[in-house]
Order: structure tokens, then C-alpha cells, then sequence
């Protein structure tokens, strides 16, 4: 059986001729080349790993902005259905109630002959509550300067005591919902009676003259 000798050491395979200085280096080559091996490994790994990272979160800013773009899709999607929906709305209700405006028209001139009594003036009176709950407005008032987007003229005159054409009498009321009107009102207008404005100013220019004010040329 061999023994081994206490204090012996390998020693790397030196060739021969070879002195002190190279069998150093022979000893410490191969941990040199052990250890820049697996540097260069960990710094190609490292590369791959940051450009799959970049190539994630472009992915997920594209996906960002695409879900960005369908939520600014859908939301103008909403309003626009919110939209016409209320506007089908409005055309169905100004329909309906454009059909009872001759009734309405029938209560009013009941209302001014007195004749709105008994369950006639129940009836009447449930009517134009309804009426209101959907939104109908009546407007038109005498004395009101007239307006030709709101009123239609079907009598005309003149009149001393007014200084711009003016609705005098309510022939039928107008009706609206909301900004939208479905007739306007139908009235009397009278306007400022011809040569009634250069009369007036003759008579401001002789009560300067008499008061010693400033004088027209």
C-alpha cells in the first residue's frame, strides 16, 4: 500500500527547460481564465434581459394608448346616443302635443267667454297640467315688442303711444318646449305713428330755444 508523503503538493505540469517565473504563471493562468469566462457570460445575459424589458413596456405603452383611444371612443359613443335619444324625444313629445294646440285653443277661448265651468273646466284644467309636465311653455303678452322669431303678425296698425313696433293684442298664444318653439304667438302689432318722431324732436328743439339751451343747427 502506497503512503502518502506528509507536505507533498501537486505542482502543475511545468515543461521542461522551463524556469521558476514560467511555472508561476503556468499555476496562475487557469484561474485567470476561469474567472473572465463567467463575466462575460453574466454581461451578454444582462443585454438580453434589458432589451426583452424595452420590448415589454413598448408593448404596454402601445396597449396604453390603445385602450385610451376606445375608452375616448366610447365615452363620445355615450354622449352621442345620450344625445339623439333626448332629441327623439323632443320631436315625438313637440309632435304629440302640436296636435292637442287646437284644443288648447278651444279651452282658451272657453277661459275668455266664460264658459269653462262644470267638469268642462275639470277636464280642461287636468289637460293643461299634463301638458306642462311634458315641458310646454305657452308665451306672447300684449305690450311686448315684437319679435319676429317668436311672433307672426296678422294684423297691423298704427299707434301714437308707441315708440317701437309693439304686439297690442294676443291673437292665439305661442307654445314651446324647452328652446324649441312649436308655434309662434299670432298677433296684433301696431307701430309709432308716421311723423310722430320728427315732432317730437321739433318740440325738444323749441323747448331748448325757449329755455336758452343749446340749439340744434
Amino acid at each position: 500500500m502506497t503512503e502518502e508523503t506528509p507536505g507533498f503538493e501537486e505542482k502543475p505540469d511545468v515543461p521542461s527547460g522551463a524556469g521558476p517565473d514560467d511555472a508561476a504563471e503556468a499555476a496562475e493562468s487557469p484561474s485567470t481564465e476561469e474567472g473572465s469566462a463567467p463575466r462575460a457570460g453574466d454581461a451578454n445575459k444582462t443585454a438580453g434581459l434589458t432589451a426583452e424589458l424595452d420590448q415589454v413596456r413598448t408593448a404596454l405603452n402601445e396597449r396604453t394608448q390603445d385602450l385610451q383611444r376606445l375608452q375616448a371612443e366610447y365615452q363620445n359613443y355615450r354622449r352621442r346616443v345620450e344625445r339623439d335619444r333626448i332629441t327623439v324625444k323632443e320631436i315625438a313629445v313637440a309632435g304629440l302635443l302640436s296636435d292637442l294646440l287646437p284644443v288648447l285653443d278651444d279651452i282658451g277661448r272657453a277661459r275668455d267667454h266664460g264658459e269653462l265651468v262644470g267638469g268642462f273646466k275639470s277636464v280642461a284644467e287636468s289637460l293643461e297640467t299634463v301638458v306642462a309636465k311634458m315641458g310646454l311653455q305657452q308665451f306672447g303678452k300684449e305690450g311686448e315688442p315684437f319679435d319676429p322669431t317668436i311672433h307672426e303678425a296678422l294684423m297691423h296698425s298704427y299707434a301714437p303711444d308707441v315708440t317701437e313696433t309693439t304686439c297690442v293684442a294676443i291673437l292665439q298664444p305661442g307654445y314651446r318646449i324647452g328652446e324649441r318653439t312649436i308655434r309662434p304667438a299670432r298677433v296684433a302689432v301696431a307701430e309709432p305713428q308716421p311723423g310722430a318722431a320728427p315732432a317730437a324732436k321739433d318740440e325738444k328743439k323749441q323747448a331748448d330755444e325757449e329755455s336758452g339751451g343749446p340749439q340744434e343747427g
